[in-house]
């Protein structure tokens, strides 16, 4: 099986990169040895960018997704009626960073609402806009109380910062994993961990997401929404902006 070098993984500020084309999937993907473009997992959506080409033609990608059945192939999906480049092309890829970084920050909103919430996660989607976490909870929640704790959280600017521990660790220490119904993905050896604060004193959690760097970039944010989806279920929609006036 082929495998991408996932720049994201190690700097999700990378834009572009260098890149050989590996292979062309049999439904027109494409397949490089390395690459910053985000794929589908967790809960985020995949990037979109485009492919430079040394012509200076662009192949315009509309999607990243893991190749089906592994998390080590990144197949990146171009838009329709595009020209696909030759096996053993060089290239040079580049992200929507606009887009890219409006996830990053609703991304780690989310983390930061899972600290202000510390139930179970069952459910989550981030968005560029709107993001919504399921918790698994049957208390009722007031928005503006949540959405002024993780402005508080927000407004300390902690630094957010990556770690890897071996799989053991995280056998060991269970209560890193938030999510109810997901686990962390296993077979690696080592687990990835998003922290928030320092020496981890804000959160520290399983996640192959993109994020930003200090908690301020997030910027303002506010709960939009709490909806009972059940008699022990509540879904929070985190949306940018501050929170409007009742």
């Amino acid at each position: 099986m082929t495998t991408t070098r996932q720049i994201f993984a190690e700097d999700a500020y990378a834009s572009t990169c260098d890149a050989q084309v590996l292979a062309i999937n049999e439904l027109g993907g494409i397949v490089l040895d390395q690459t910053v473009f985000y794929a589908t997992s967790g809960g985020q959506p995949g990037d979109a960018g485009f492919l430079e080409r040394q012509d200076g033609s662009r192949i315009q990608i509309a999607t990243t997704v893991y190749e089906k059945g592994g998390k080590t192939t990144i197949v990146h999906v171009p838009e329709v009626e595009q020209s696909l480049p030759d096996v053993g092309e060089q290239l040079i890829a580049h992200i929507d960073w606009e887009r890219r970084h409006k996830l990053a920050r609703m991304h780690t909103a989310c983390h930061i609402l899972s600290v202000v919430c510390p139930q179970p996660i069952t459910g989550a989607a981030v968005g560029e806009n709107e993001s919504r976490i399921d918790f698994d909870m049957s208390e009722t929640a007031d928005k503006t109380e949540i959405s002024v704790a993780m402005m508080e959280i927000v407004n300390q600017n902690h630094p957010v910062s990556t770690q890897w521990i071996e799989e053991a660790e995280l056998d060991a220490n269970p209560g890193l994993v938030r999510s109810k119904n997901v686990k962390p993905p296993r077979g690696v050896g080592k687990i990835r961990l998003v922290c928030i604060g320092e020496n981890s004193g804000i959160d520290s959690q399983p996640c192959g997401g993109t994020h930003v760097c200090e908690s301020a970039e997030i910027g303002e944010i506010h709960i939009g929404k709490i909806e009972k989806k059940g008699r022990e279920n509540r879904r929070m929609r985190i949306r940018f902006g501050p929170l409007p006036q009742s």
